[in-house]
């Protein structure tokens, strides 16, 4: 065993750029999806049933029930346009694009988690005349966190190995490590992209395992 290609892979300057732009992209998508999922989650969760609650449902889901290559190329023709439009080619679209496609990742487990809750909690502090947002910083909140904290470490995860969408819709030089070691396989197999390989497949079964965890504490 030899640390050798971990000190090369780290050594090299393209592997440095694709790392940092990989977690820049995954902390923004995983703050971003996370966010809008704890919205749809109250929505779904906390209000009566509504005409259209299906599609809503079925809207938040979308990603999760059609393949990805189908959002990568719908997501692809929708800010090209915006690209032609602007000129602006930056890292905006790829979060943007890496946010939406982890929503429901982050959604069902906030989702489990409201639904696991004790409303009475909730009704009390109602009837003592706290408003809804007393009620949800105070209640709802400090009980949910594990949920919010669980999505967003599986947000994370899947922005971070994601390459479909990745290769979709970057620009030129914005290449991030899973696109990165996509571009090497195509030329050569080197002990470099084997080490970068185990260091990602080691980040990602510890968040999964922290996930596992996290999804357990009882409040």
């Amino acid at each position: 065993f030899s640390l050798q290609w971990y000190r090369s892979a780290w050594a090299n300057d393209q592997v440095q750029d694709a790392t940092i732009r990989s977690l820049v992209i995954a902390f923004w998508a995983a703050l971003i999806s996370t966010s809008v999922a704890v919205l749809a989650a109250l929505a779904t969760t906390r209000v009566r049933r509504f005409r259209g609650y299906s599609a809503v449902f079925a809207a938040i889901n979308q990603p999760l029930m059609v393949p990805e290559i189908v959002t990568a190329v719908a997501l692809l023709i929708f800010f090209a346009g915006i690209k032609v439009q602007t000129g602006y080619t930056g890292l905006g679209y790829l979060i943007l694009a890496h946010s939406a496609f982890c929503i429901p990742f982050a959604y069902l487990p906030i989702r489990a988690r409201l639904q696991g809750m004790d409303l009475t909690l909730e009704q009390a502090a109602a009837d003592l005349y706290a408003s809804s947002f007393q009620v949800f910083r105070r209640i709802t909140l400090p009980q949910l966190w594990p949920g919010i904290l669980a999505g967003a470490m599986l947000a994370f995860v899947i922005s971070l190995d994601d390459v479909v969408i990745t290769e979709f819709v970057k620009s030129a030089g914005q290449d991030t490590l899973p696109t990165y070691m996509l571009g090497q396989l195509r030329r050569v197999v080197t002990p470099e992209v084997n080490a970068i390989s185990t260091v990602l497949l080691a980040l990602s079964v510890t968040m999964v395992i922290a996930f596992f965890f996290v999804t357990r504490i009882r409040k």
